[in-house]
């Protein structure tokens, strides 16, 4: 079952729980049907990479996913954590901030 999800890449957002709580990063890319996304900088792990032919191996540090549940947006205008809506302005849809009412631009 896939859930809406209201985040787009390259939103801010705020890790709600889990090891990385209270940190804050970019969205790099989101995974719809497992409801997870990558944010960077945060819930980083080492992988000990075996050799290949593109890489010489070792302990390589990579982003897991988080779960969306778990990630808040953050407010363009004062940093604050703010829930999404959605509106529609001259026959297109449009994301908001619910709490300070302003326009989010990407996405």
């Amino acid at each position: 079952m896939v859930i809406k999800i209201k985040l787009k890449k390259g939103d801010n957002v705020l890790v709600l729980s889990g090891k990385d709580k209270g940190k804050s990063g970019s969205i790099v890319s989101i995974f719809p049907r497992i409801n997870k996304a990558i944010v960077k900088g945060v819930n980083i792990v080492k992988k000990h990479q075996k050799p290949s032919k593109q890489s010489g191996g070792g302990i390589v540090e990579k982003e897991l996913p988080l779960n969306i549940s778990n990630l808040a947006f953050l407010s363009l205008k004062d940093g604050k954590k703010t829930k999404i809506g959605y509106k529609f302005e001259n026959k297109k849809k449009i994301r908001f901030e619910k709490r300070t009412g302003e326009i989010i631009k990407n996405g």
